[in-house]
């Protein structure tokens, strides 16, 4: 049993949903980000998505995309991304991580480390699971089928627009949990509709056994236990990056706080 399924597994045991803060690796300082990881698992976090740097995060809002820039300005790309967990596993090697990003940067770090070299890195430092934004599941069954024989999970995203098709397509390749994008547009856009979140879920449910989490347009606690009531885990992240942005860090950029924004569903 994979990380993230150990996880969901023993969430459901406890009646809890799962929270998943979204941060954007090498963000906003180069070496902070396992430091951070780690706050966010001593503040109740269940899985961490660590974006992937990527100079045209087609799914992205400003926020994420502005930290995505500053990340790329400090020289973070993939191979950084895959150390920052390898460290963070120094410490943890309990909760999932799960990289979200782009196709180019995994293609290319092939291209420099040979076939399926990143799955080999990313199995091999700990990662659990990858999200693909421009993966489609017709596309990538060999890629799914590497990963699991290396004990990571393919996840990907389903939205308001998806067909029964697609949501056939993904339920049959998919592990580890769906991500349904709860708006139409980028991250950190609109106004979430909880009922039409309510409303979307079980057509979902009727193909994809897996836990099935919700993000885009969780702004803040109140809103995220909302979904929590309906969801099996609530992901957060451009209100996680506006946070870091604004927050107050100390001199030795040691310690830091995590926002109430990430108390999630409990």
């Amino acid at each position: 049993m994979s990380r993230i399924a150990a996880t969901f597994a023993a969430l459901a045991e406890s009646k809890r949903q799962a929270l998943i803060p979204y941060i954007t690796a090498g963000f906003p300082f180069p070496d902070i980000t396992p430091e951070l990881m780690h706050a966010m698992v001593e503040a109740g976090s269940d899985v961490i998505e660590l974006g992937v740097p990527f100079s045209d995060p087609m799914a992205d809002g400003p926020v994420i995309q502005k930290a995505g820039e500053k990340a790329l300005a400090d020289g973070i790309g993939l191979a950084q991304v895959l150390e920052m967990v390898r460290v963070f596993r120094e410490r943890n090697s309990t909760t999932p991580v799960v990289l979200m990003g782009y196709a180019n940067p995994i293609e290319r770090y092939d291209l420099g480390h040979g076939k399926n070299g990143f799955v080999r890195d990313a199995a091999a430092v700990g990662v659990d699971g990858v999200l693909i934004v421009d993966y489609p599941p017709e596309e990538c069954e060999e890629f799914a089928a590497e990963l699991k024989a290396h004990g990571m999970d393919l996840i990907f995203l389903l939205a308001p627009t998806s067909t029964e098709q697609r949501i056939r397509q993904v339920a049959r390749i998919a592990s580890g949990y769906v991500y349904y994008v709860s708006l139409k547009g980028v991250t950190g856009a609109g106004h979430l509709d909880i009922a039409a979140v309510e409303a979307a879920l079980p057509p979902i449910r009727k193909h994809v056994k897996i836990p099935v989490g919700v993000g885009f347009g969780i702004r803040d606690a109140t809103t995220a236990r909302a979904i929590g009531r309906v969801a099996d885990a609530v992901v957060i992240g451009t209100k996680v990056i506006r946070w870091w942005k604004t927050s107050r860090v100390n001199k030795s950029r040691r310690r830091w706080a995590v926002s109430s924004a990430a108390s999630g569903p409990r």
